[in-house]
């Protein structure tokens, strides 16, 4: 086996290999050539390389969202480096597990005028849960930095940032280690569930709880603990899109519920208890209302992190959901109340008239989201880009067996793309990715990459602009408005489909979107893009008078 001649590289090689770190996603370089010959020529780690390190973080992202354990990435030096910055955030906020590895050139070569460096040490300092500054020669306490940083991406489940000096010559290699790195085990959280009586009564006493649940990985809570608030008549189950949680009596669709209501009715849905745990919450008008309308306690379960997304926070509970419940269900009762009856009369009357409004509606963005969210075949991976297509998709209902994802840590458009192709190689499902127009062809280079599935398929939704701006206060038909907020373009994806080498389809209408929705699923032989052409102006027409039209 070849090895890389610098012992520096061969200790982070051997760590990596030790402690379980198989995916490694390489953008190609120079000075990273002593870790990409090490990992590349190892047999241990399955290696990737793309050239865009921005779509490669998000690429790695994906992977790491799927596996739940870390993803390395590998970037030479320079600002090479700074790209990773986006994906790296969205992990810290989305606790997914990142190890960014840099090479660097030796501190003397840094701020004196040397070619592609800057000053790596840190960058990420804002956000990341450690910073690994090695130097240029092995030693004990490099060994002991890059254990570090492992053992905290896997404990607290977020970025690190290992950055490594090498000098020249970078390409040598030798048959044998000189190196026998130690190897430190990972820390084990020990988050032990605390006395609950105290809260078991406060939760008995109170006649309106409402549990709001977040982004969750498919069966992270074991569906008998959901049952039990699913069937409870003082509680109310409020899920987003990304919960992958399923009861008959949860309310799946919130902004449809609530954004009717009046402040008596406000009033009277203010929970007394308000239970939350998952990740970040899309639904604006949930925030809104949570923060005018306080309950008497907020109530977050979560192992690592808790938010005080509605000023209110009086408890962290630190531990997993399931071990929470454990505990505490032992200790409640049920009490009477018609807090869930009264929600889920409204839920019904909702749903008549969603139907009634989409059957009279125009092909707008509204209507090409109710016909293709039920059309997606059963046990679908399905990603969801940020912006305008992660908040239709939380007016639709979506069948039980599909995962559905999206990069909610910071909300941004940038990765979207390249996290559903690394979450499709990960799985290996059959994987949908539904995007905007805008959002994609800002990742678009996430389609520059050989190791797309056959069965990955993208619908993208073109409405020829930014079109979540329309929706948000401020909107004004300007030129202004035009190039500077939605930012109008008349651009389609039919060449970047075929230069990528995907099947490319299009959709305008009913009729048309039906027939493409029928031959993408029916192909599985090679990737397909089916993009959605939808009225600019007419989609927040539509939208804001559902809404209306929904009492």
């Amino acid at each position: 086996m070849k090895y890389p001649k610098i012992p520096l590289a061969q200790s982070i090689i051997e760590i990596f290999r030790a402690k379980g770190i198989h995916h490694i996603i390489i953008s190609p370089g120079s000075r990273n050539a002593p870790l990409t010959i090490g990992f590349v020529n190892n047999p241990n780690f399955t290696c990737y390389s793309v050239a865009d390190e921005r779509c490669a973080a998000f690429f790695a992202l994906g992977i790491a969202q799927q596996i739940n354990k870390p993803v390395a990435v590998v970037c030479t030096s320079g600002s090479a480096l700074l790209n990773y910055y986006p994906a790296f955030s969205e992990a810290f906020y989305s606790e997914i597990p990142l190890i960014v590895v840099s090479a660097d050139r030796p501190k003397s070569k840094i701020d004196i005028g040397d070619g592609q460096t800057i000053r790596q040490e840190n960058v990420f300092a804002n956000h990341s849960l450690f910073n690994a500054n090695l130097d240029e020669f092995s030693s004990d306490e490099n060994d002991f930095l890059i254990n570090e940083a492992i053992n905290i991406a896997f404990a607290k489940k977020g970025p690190v940032h290992i950055n490594a000096p090498f000098e020249e010559p970078l390409y040598e290699t030798v048959e044998t280690l000189s190196v026998e790195p130690k190897i430190i085990s990972n820390a084990i959280l020990n988050n032990e569930v605390e006395n609950l009586s105290a809260f078991a009564n406060d939760w008995n006493s109170a006649k309106k709880k409402l549990v709001l649940i977040g982004g969750l990985h498919p069966n992270a809570v074991e569906q008998k603990f959901l049952d039990v608030l699913g069937n409870d008549n003082s509680v109310v189950v409020m899920t987003e899109v990304t919960s992958n949680v399923h009861h008959p009596n949860f309310i799946t669709n919130i902004d449809t519920i609530i954004t009717p209501f009046t402040n008596e009715d406000f009033l009277e849905f203010q929970p007394d208890v308000l239970l939350t745990f998952g990740g970040m919450i899309v639904s604006k008008r949930i925030k809104a209302f949570l923060r005018k309308y306080q309950p008497k306690h907020h109530w977050h379960i979560d192992e690592l992190r808790a938010y005080d997304t509605y000023g209110c926070l009086t408890k962290h509970f630190e531990v997993a959901p399931n071990k929470f419940f454990e505990n505490f269900f032992s200790k409640i009762i049920k009490i009477e109340s018609d807090y869930q009856e009264k929600l889920l009369k409204i839920r019904d009357l909702r749903t008549q008239k969603h139907i009634e409004y989409i059957d009279k509606i125009p092909f707008t963005d509204l209507k090409a989201f109710d016909i293709i969210l039920p059309k997606l075949p059963s046990n679908t991976h399905f990603q969801i880009s940020n912006s305008s297509p992660i908040r239709y998709a939380q007016l639709v209902s979506i069948d039980k067996s599909i995962e559905v994802f999206c990069n909610r840590g910071t909300s941004g458009i940038d990765g979207s793309t390249s996290t559903a192709i690394g979450a499709a190689v990960a799985n290996q499902k059959a994987t949908v990715l539904i995007a905007g127009d805008i959002g994609f062809l800002y990742d678009s280079n996430a389609l520059w990459n050989n190791y797309i599935p056959k069965n990955f398929k993208i619908i993208l939704m073109n409405n020829g602009g930014g079109g979540i701006f329309r929706i948000l206060p401020g909107h004004d038909e300007t030129p202004v408005f035009n190039t500077f907020f939605e930012t109008s373009h008349c651009l389609t994806a039919e060449h970047l489909a075929k230069m990528y080498g995907l099947n490319y389809l299009t959709a305008s209408n009913e009729t048309t979107l039906d027939e493409s929705l029928k031959v993408m699923f029916s192909n599985d032989e090679k990737p397909t893009l089916l993009e959605v052409f939808t009225p600019t102006l007419e989609n927040d027409k539509v939208l804001l008078q559902y809404f209306k039209e929904l009492v």
